[in-house]
């Protein structure tokens, strides 16, 4: 099989999943700043009410940053298959991903049809 995309193509998804990257690794370190469990104050003075509110608070937090870790370790998957000269090719049946779909999801792992087959 030949190249799914054009040079040009590469250069700009590879740019958008930069661009992405960075953006993901801000938001999560945001994140981190406000998890009421990364503040050393807060076992100086905790009330039980509190203590509660942070426990909630805290697993919120987590269940976002995991999320957006996902998502990262998906743009860097795509990243290196840009290297590699895989990128835009289904990991599942090996066709290429449309072009509107990699638009849409730049880090896209499966054409729509294998994405249906696996949710």
């Amino acid at each position: 099989m030949g190249k799914v995309l054009s040079e040009e193509l590469l250069e700009q998804f590879k740019k958008k999943l930069l661009q992405e990257k960075k953006k993901i690794k801000e938001e999560i370190k945001e994140l981190r700043k406000q998890d009421p469990f990364f503040d050393s104050e807060r076992l100086v003075d905790n009330k039980e009410d509190e203590d509660a509110r942070e426990e909630v608070g805290h697993e919120t937090i987590e269940a976002q940053i995991n999320q957006l870790q996902s998502t990262l370790k998906d743009i860097e998957l795509a990243l290196e298959k840009i290297k590699k000269g895989t990128y835009g090719k289904c990991e599942i049946c090996g066709r290429p991903i449309s072009l509107e779909r990699l638009k849409i999801a730049p880090a896209a792992r499966f054409c729509v049809e294998c994405q249906k087959k696996i949710e």
